[in-house]
């Protein structure tokens, strides 16, 4: 364990301290939703971007879903991110991340909406993924209201929340009703095949480890990951064919569990033709990029930042 600790970004091993690594099971999971066990996340500081929520029709037979809106400052149409929360499938919410949206909104001169889609077990597959694509759906058909331009419209999401982004993307490519600019990437929860691949040496040690990842999956499929027969628009890396989705940026770090179902993602964008950027931040682990200093997460921060104004212009 020392020798695996020895890779780590030395600005990093404090953040294990405040966030420790655990396995995930059903009882665990009922105390973090409860509030029993907390992330260390950064405080909310206020700013003149507008913070609104509308309950919106959900995929159809299903309950309505939360959108939270920040609007910023400005005569728009502005550009839009559309964003999915992280937490293996099975927890997390919108509201968490709002330390991030509301800088990034006035940042970035754009509109954030961030969706709260119902999580697994309670929710298998393909529930969360359709209450994202009906999100989208009411954003795209709302976008005048919203003071929204379609055409510099994206997905982003961190872990669960960037498969989610990823599956979301194939699913807006297959069904045509609307075309999005850009998907960005973090770590992306993409593959369940990875429960059943050869372990790595050095990834998925800390933070999210395979025993959560195997809970996270087997959560979301309602059966044993890495099976036959899981659709795409699950686990975005069983797509046969990448074709035609948006330009893409990836970012993991390479001692994350994610990190080769994240590069081989990158390598099969590439050769499809779609225009990728993949980066892999020495010495970081999963979550990594919530550190509010160390230099290895201010770059990827820095690179989000970047990527995505590229993507907005």
């Amino acid at each position: 364990m020392s020798e695996a600790l020895d890779l780590i970004d030395p600005e990093l091993r404090p953040l294990l301290d405040m966030w420790p690594t655990l396995t995930l099971d059903a009882a665990m999971l009922a105390d973090i939703r409860t509030g029993g066990r907390t992330l260390p996340i950064p405080p909310i500081v206020a700013n003149q971007v507008l913070r609104t929520q509308h309950r919106v029709p959900g995929p159809p037979g299903a309950p309505e879903i939360v959108l939270t809106v920040y609007t910023p400052q400005g005569a728009g149409p502005f550009p839009c991110i559309y964003h999915i929360h992280g937490g293996g499938y099975v927890m997390g919410d919108a509201a968490s991340l709002e330390f991030r949206h509301r800088p990034l909104a006035e940042d970035l001169g754009a509109v954030i909406v961030s969706v709260d889609y119902r999580l697994a077990p309670e929710t298998a597959h393909p529930g969360p993924v359709e209450d994202c694509y009906a999100g989208l759906a009411w954003v795209v058909a709302n976008a005048a209201t919203l003071n929204v331009d379609v055409a510099r419209l994206g997905v982003t999401g961190e872990s669960a929340g960037g498969g989610l982004a990823a599956a979301l993307a194939l699913l807006a490519r297959d069904r045509g009703d609307f075309a999005l600019a850009f998907q960005l990437l973090v770590y992306p929860m993409i593959d369940d095949r990875t429960v059943n691949a050869e372990p790595h040496p050095h990834v998925g040690r800390y933070i999210w480890t395979p025993a959560s990842n195997h809970f996270g999956w087997s959560a979301l499929l309602g059966h044993a990951p890495g099976v036959e027969g899981v659709s795409p628009y699950a686990a975005a890396a069983r797509a046969d064919d990448l074709a035609g989705l948006p330009p893409t940026f990836i970012t993991t770090g390479a001692l994350d569990l994610f990190l080769e179902e994240d590069l081989d993602y990158a390598r099969r964008l590439i050769r499809a033709g779609v225009p990728t950027e993949l980066h892999v931040y020495p010495g970081a682990f999963h979550g990594f990029d919530i550190h509010p200093t160390a230099a290895v997460a201010v770059r990827a921060r820095t690179d989000h930042a970047a990527a995505l104004k590229r993507f907005l212009r």
